[in-house]
């Protein structure tokens, strides 16, 4: 048994907020009450791991779902075991892998391993399968397959997928079997040099660079395919101000018609820098879709704040050092996040007071579990005693991650908000050793 005392327990899955203590046994959550005490516990105390969240909030664990763990086929950059490392040590408890690893997940071996492999972890592991076969968009995959063999949705992430027709037919096909399809909404025909705003940061390096465009004509146009279909649509890591107003007209639109299908992501990056940063920074802020301006960045927050963007996803990305010490115009795009993305959350939202802790929470685990249908992001009586205890007033120096990789424009910042503990099946997966 684990009983977790004197935090402040926050789950907006049941719309708790308040001072209480947790008890944990076989994994489940048992008894959330306002002091357990040895009565409870049938005098047993003794026998109980007891955790001292004073000044802490206690939380369902986070739920990422846009992660990059590059294995099989990128090692050098991340694997599972040391995706999940970083996962657990960011309050993490469950991710959903992207499917753009090497072989793709568009075939039943390659998602078995990736899934058998996440079992030898301490996180829970879940991942897409591709849209397309070899994400070459000419050919859907078997998502009956797939989804059997234990799939949780479908992606084609990294490339965009640029055949309307293909891609209602794939709509059509994630409607019918009711799993979430997540699309990367940049029009490749419209960008010279990807990675960098076309705008300021890219006349800094006399380049072309990625124009708002090319993310808002594929949003509007999978918006209204999916409003056609039925489809539940994710769109992902959002930049711009007008696909944010397209999302939230779209999302009206789809409530008027009964339903709740329509989804949207931003980034902890998006929500915190602009294309200044790439300036800074070079490479390290370097991603697709670009960071953009500040008047993109604050219509992500007032998305945010209001539930058109109802997903806070890291889109963890992590490449080596010496592929990101190449030219801008060279270099990969893409950072990672996992290790920064609450501490991010509470410094830029929070503390901001754009969003409450428990608008965060909602965010970052019980909607992006309930889009995917995955068993988390709850702290409901009787489900799996997944959570993570963080102090929220507590600052850190990013730095010192435990990926792989270290491709963050973050690192030396300080950062509101400490992980103390991240606790899966009512074991401690991660535990802060400064506590």
């Amino acid at each position: 048994m684990m009983l977790i005392k004197n935090g402040m327990v926050i789950d907006p899955a049941n719309g708790m907020e308040e001072r209480a203590d947790v008890l944990v046994k076989d994994g489940m959550i048992w008894k959330i009450a306002r002091n357990i005490t040895t009565d409870i516990l049938q005098g047993n105390l003794s026998a109980c791991e007891v955790i001292d969240a004073s000044g802490c909030v206690v939380a369902p664990g986070l739920v990422d779902v846009h992660v990059h763990f590059r294995d099989p086929g990128f090692l050098y950059k991340e694997d599972i075991a040391s995706g999940a490392r970083a996962a657990l040590r960011g309050g993490f408890t469950s991710v959903v892998l992207m499917a753009n690893t090497k072989p793709a997940v568009d075939n039943a071996d390659t998602l078995t391993y990736v899934l058998e492999k996440g079992k030898g972890t301490d996180l829970k592991i879940y991942t897409c399968a591709t849209v397309t076969k070899r994400m070459a968009g000419k050919e859907l995959t078997d998502m009956d397959l797939l989804l059997a063999k234990g799939a949780v949705g479908f992606t084609d992430d990294g490339i965009p997928m640029m055949d309307a027709q293909l891609l209602e037919r794939a709509m059509k096909k994630t409607a019918s079997l009711q799993v979430p399809i997540s699309l990367h909404e940049e029009n490749p025909n419209l960008i010279t040099d990807n990675g960098v705003n076309r705008g300021k940061a890219s006349e800094y390096y006399g380049i072309g660079g990625s124009p708002r465009e090319a993310e808002i004509s594929l949003i509007e146009r999978d918006l209204e395919i999916a409003l056609k279909t039925g489809a539940i649509l994710n769109i992902q890591h959002m930049s711009t101000k007008e696909g944010v107003e397209l999302v939230r007209q779209a999302k009206r639109k789809a409530a008027a018609l009964g339903r709740n299908n329509i989804h949207a992501e931003a980034t902890p990056h998006h929500f915190s820098l602009t294309e200044e940063a790439v300036i800074q920074c070079g490479t390290l802020a370097k991603m697709n879709p670009p960071l953009r301006e500040e008047a993109d960045r604050q219509a992500i927050i007032a998305g945010l704040e209001d539930g058109t963007i109802d997903i806070i996803a890291t889109d963890h990305a992590p490449h080596s050092r010496e592929e990101k010490e190449k030219a801008i115009t060279e270099a990969p795009s893409g950072i990672i996040g996992l290790e920064t993305a609450l501490a991010l959350g509470i410094t830029n939202l929070v503390d901001k007071n754009r969003l409450s802790i428990r608008q965060l929470i909602e965010r970052m685990s019980m909607n992006p579990a309930k889009m995917y249908g995955i068993l988390a992001g709850t702290l409901s009586e009787g489900s799996a005693a997944d959570l993570v205890v963080f102090d929220a007033n507590a600052v850190q120096r990013v730095g010192g991650f435990v990926s792989k990789s270290s491709n963050s424009p973050f690192t030396g910042q300080l950062l509101k908000g400490v992980v103390k503990y991240t606790i899966v099946n009512g074991k401690i997966a991660y535990c802060n050793e400064k506590i």
